[in-house]
């Protein structure tokens, strides 16, 4: 038996007659075309069925990771409330920040002081107009540090949670 979750994405799929979606077609069709969602559980839903494996991002699209097309969507079917409370537990579970991550591997490797590290990463980003990630990768890089671990982490920061 196919669960919510996937009953809800092949259903969207199947509705646009497309095998890869934009993120922002995802999300705006949850809460804006079938006002399942809010805008933010949408997005909330869509980031954790990537992370669950059900949907997979390549580039700037998303496709299942299932075959939805043998999944069976009822007639008039809607989400249950248990589907928006799952989103909301998932919500909820935020591990450390990404920037937080690479603050403590920067002050590590240089042994520079938490404040002159937050100075110095604010001060960058308003002069570039970049986030605090990416200021911190380029502070990062002019100590040679190696950040090859954190560019999926980021790039899925900027385009998929924002």
């Amino acid at each position: 038996m196919d669960s919510e979750r996937e009953i809800i994405i092949s259903f969207l799929f199947k509705r646009s007659g497309k095998e890869h979606l934009k993120f922002s077609d995802l999300y705006l069709a949850l809460s804006m075309d079938l006002n399942w969602f809010t805008p933010d559980d949408a997005k909330a839903f869509i980031n954790s069925a990537i992370k669950e494996n059900l949907l997979i991002k390549r580039d700037t699209l998303i496709k299942p990771n299932f075959d939805y097309e043998k999944t069976n969507v009822p007639v008039g079917f809607t989400p249950s409330k248990k589907v928006f409370e799952i989103t909301k537990d998932n919500i909820e579970e935020k591990p450390v920040s990404i920037l937080d991550e690479l603050k403590k591997l920067i002050e590590k490797n240089k042994n520079i002081a938490t404040d002159q590290m937050n100075e110095l990463i604010n001060k960058m980003a308003k002069e570039k107009n970049i986030t605090e990630e990416v200021a911190a990768i380029l502070i990062g890089r002019e100590y040679n540090i190696n950040f090859d671990d954190f560019y999926d982490k980021i790039e899925d920061l900027i385009f998929i949670d924002n």
